[in-house]
């Protein structure tokens, strides 16, 4: 028996994002039997992306295809709804969640989840952009394996460009640090670098070069040139969405939301999934939040419900 409504106009939950978070949440609410409004603005983070990894059943699937699929399951739930357009603002007013579209509508609800991801801080370099998705990646973990064991470069500095150099060590043992500029590394960092054999470049890069979007060589403007087959990038990323901000969430260090249990935040009823929270970025632990969120909202409603 679905749960009972007081007003059967009013929805339940606006998920705003339709990446794997938002449409998780979205299946779980639907078949709880709720009214649900799900916004999608179309630019995912992962749009330059071949294809998308680490998820069973899913694996090496391209991105588009994935949220076809995850639109196509949502048609059949008469509960949820999809609309394609960017929100820009929300509120929250007397308990009930407001948001407006960037064509001037206005929709209300219980609860709210935003789910509208992070976007890169990609490199200003001359080739990166035709290379961004093919050999230009910034997670190991989602296109590490297909460059496995062959020459790769890491972009960024500091603390950022250390890590990731140590890190991509169990993809390949042949890596370098490419700083652009001063690394601002101590000698301390270096040393461990240089332990595991990876090299540090300071020295300016102009461009990439490669066929095809592929990768061959990262050139200086001084020094030779470096072959590698794959670079990837640490320089850090932001909210693509201004929601969370102007809600009031705290963000950590990362510049991300900081979430309670269940992806709940400091507003009750407000909750926050997928790359937007947290720190492990990845496309399953996304959809994995969305359920997470969807369940605890649910009870929420249900709670009310009976104590109303």
């Amino acid at each position: 028996m679905a749960p009972e409504r007081d007003d059967a106009d009013v929805i339940d939950v606006i998920v705003v994002g339709g990446g794997p978070a938002g449409m998780s949440a979205a299946l779980v609410l639907a078949r709880a039997c709720r009214r649900v409004l799900v916004f999608d603005h179309g630019h995912p983070r992962n749009a330059a992306a071949a294809h998308m990894h680490g998820y069973l059943t899913r694996d090496g699937i391209p991105p588009a295809e994935f949220r076809a699929i995850s639109r196509e399951q949502l048609g059949k739930y008469d509960r949820v709804r999809i609309i394609d357009v960017e929100v820009t603002a929300a509120a929250c007013d007397d308990g009930m969640f407001r948001v407006t579209t960037a064509d001037g509508q206005t929709f209300s609800s219980r609860k709210l989840l935003l789910a509208t991801g992070v976007v890169d801080y990609v490199p200003d370099i001359t080739g990166v952009r035709e290379m961004y998705g093919k050999s230009v990646f910034h997670c190991p973990y989602c296109d590490g394996y297909e460059v496995r064991d062959q020459p790769l470069a890491v972009y960024g500095c500091d603390e950022r460009g250390h890590g990731l150099a140590l890190e991509l060590l169990g993809w390949s043992k042949d890596v370098v640090l490419v700083s652009d500029g001063a690394c601002g590394i101590d000698a301390k960092g270096l040393a461990r670098l240089a332990s595991h054999n990876i090299r540090v470049r300071e020295d300016k890069v102009t461009r990439l070069e490669g066929t095809d979007g592929r990768l061959e060589r990262v050139v200086f403007e001084s020094g030779e040139p470096l072959e590698r087959r794959a670079l990837f990038f640490t320089t850090g990323q932001t909210q693509r969405s201004k929601l969370a901000d102007a809600l009031g969430c705290e963000f950590n260090d990362k510049g991300t939301v900081r979430t309670g249990p269940y992806e709940s935040t400091h507003l009750h009823g407000l909750y926050v999934a997928g790359d937007a929270s947290r720190a492990v970025q990845w496309i399953i632990v996304a959809a994995a939040e969305g359920a997470e969120a969807a369940y605890s909202i649910n009870q929420d409603l249900i709670k009310e419900s009976l104590t109303s």
